[in-house]
């Protein structure tokens, strides 16, 4: 005897109408899926989402807080080890790079340290996403000064007051703890302007702010439109807080918005402030009052660690301005390809719109990567040491995890639409460190996540490898 609770039950599941509203409220879900996963491939807007573009502060874990072996950085300030079999080295990717997942056009480039390349599987360029950001951290380490610091200050003409901007990446409106070296701030500048001002008794001034360092469009004409609305990146400017955001979100003026929060905060401690706009000192303005933010040093660690798309192009600038180039996306990005020439860095088939990677015009290959990472063991050591660490720092924290890479891979992570990349060093079973990239353009659209992880299966298989030469 079947009861009314088992009729009931049998009347929901088993009738054929029913049945088929099931089979197409199915179909009307996974049709949703792909088409959100396609508008956002239309908007070239997975960036965020896959933490290969700009991945904020949540990312940032300090490297005295990290408890874990790092062969793979310490290997470039200690003699090459044993050399790498290329027989072998070819056998332990052979099986990572059929995936599907990773789409037909892929890449790998491994080198040892001393630059000798021993897989190359495509000689193509791919594009390249936040991997362009090895290039311009390299030309940033190499052409700028380590050791010097970003300086924004205040200049005094009469009763006019001038904001300058020096293109510091990290300037803030407030101080703050940022997880790195103490950033500069607005509200310091305001303090020590406001103290010199009232000393030479003047409690009125019109301000005007000055950012000119920089020149040509603050956003890039290659960039997606959805950049901007979705806060991959601030218009570019040599005077900003908070990386052109207010409550986190980007504002069309970074310079000017700086400029009324420094006013604001004048007003504050006593002076007034009665217009604000843009303008210049003259060569005669007195300096009042100035912030120095952090090195370039410390810049590039971070930028590199968060995958940073607004520092990686001020950065970019500011080896414009050390080239003697124009401080634009133009001469930014002529001055990265001089730095790498400068360094004998591979560049076939290298193509540059821009120093962060958001451009699906940019164009690397995968041997130009691994050139500049065994290229920086000499020129720039650092820059290997700011890589995100596999499975527990930076881009990397939530990566690798359960595989053979965690811990023994250093690697700049890059994520467009069916674009992903990695670049950086990698320590093998027996010892060996190598310099490796690999990269895809045409990945499956419709599991970002799982061909991310096909691509990080290519790195780990190295990292499971008895690789050394005989």
């Amino acid at each position: 005897m079947t009861s009314r609770r088992g009729n009931r039950v049998q009347e929901r599941t088993g009738h054929p109408v029913l049945r088929a509203l099931a089979w197409l409220t199915a179909l009307a879900v996974l049709a949703a899926a792909i088409a959100g996963v396609t508008v956002l491939h239309q908007r070239g807007s997975l960036n965020e989402f896959l933490c290969g573009g700009d991945c904020g502060d949540r990312y940032v874990t300090a490297p005295e807080q990290l408890d874990v072996a790092d062969p793979a950085g310490q290997a470039l300030s200690s003699p090459p080890p044993a050399e790498a079999d290329q027989g072998a080295v070819s056998a332990a990717v052979e099986a990572t790079l059929g995936q599907p997942l990773l789409g037909p056009h892929v890449g790998v480039s491994v080198r040892e340290l001393d630059g000798t390349e021993v897989l190359a599987t495509s000689p193509d360029a791919f594009i390249p996403a936040s991997t362009t950001k090895v290039l311009t951290a390299y030309a940033a380490l190499t052409t700028l000064d380590p050791a010097q610091h970003f300086r924004t200050s205040v200049r005094l003409d009469g009763s006019r007051l001038v904001l300058v901007g020096g293109g510091d990446p990290y300037l803030m409106a407030t101080p703050a703890d940022r997880g790195f070296a103490a950033p500069a701030d607005l509200a310091t500048l305001a303090d020590r302007t406001a103290a010199d001002l009232v000393e030479r008794g003047l409690t009125q001034v019109q301000l005007a702010f000055d950012d000119t360092m920089f020149t040509g469009p603050a956003d890039n004409p290659t960039w997606e439109p959805s950049y901007a609305s979705q806060n991959q990146v601030s218009p570019i400017t040599a005077l900003w807080t908070d990386r052109g955001r207010v409550d986190k979100r980007r504002v069309e003026d970074p310079s000017g918005t700086a400029a009324s929060i420094f006013a604001a905060q004048l007003t504050e401690r006593g002076v007034t402030v009665t217009a604000v706009e843009p303008g210049q000192a003259p060569t005669s303005a007195t300096e009042v009052a100035d912030v120095e933010g952090p090195t370039v040093a410390q810049a590039v660690e971070r930028m590199v660690l968060t995958s940073d798309n607004g520092a990686a192009e001020v950065l970019a600038r500011h080896v414009a301005i050390a080239a003697g180039a124009e401080p634009s996306f133009t001469g930014a990005t002529e001055s990265i390809r001089t730095a790498l020439a400068a360094a004998g860095v591979e560049t076939t088939g290298l193509e540059l719109s821009d120093g962060s990677g958001l451009s699906r015009r940019n164009r690397i290959a995968p041997s130009t990567l691994t050139s500049v990472v065994a290229a920086s063991r000499e020129a720039a050591p650092q820059l290997t040491g700011d890589l995100p660490v596999a499975g527990f720092t930076g881009t990397l924290v939530e990566r690798f995890v359960g595989v053979a890479g965690r811990g023994l891979a250093r690697v700049k992570t890059g994520a467009l639409n069916q674009v992903h990349s990695l670049a950086g060093t990698v320590t093998t079973a027996d010892g060996v460190v190598l310099t490796v990239a690999v990269m895809v353009d045409q990945a499956d659209l419709t599991r970002p996540l799982d061909s991310r992880a096909a691509v990080d299966a290519v790195v780990a298989s190295l990292a499971g490898c008895s690789c050394a030469a005989p």
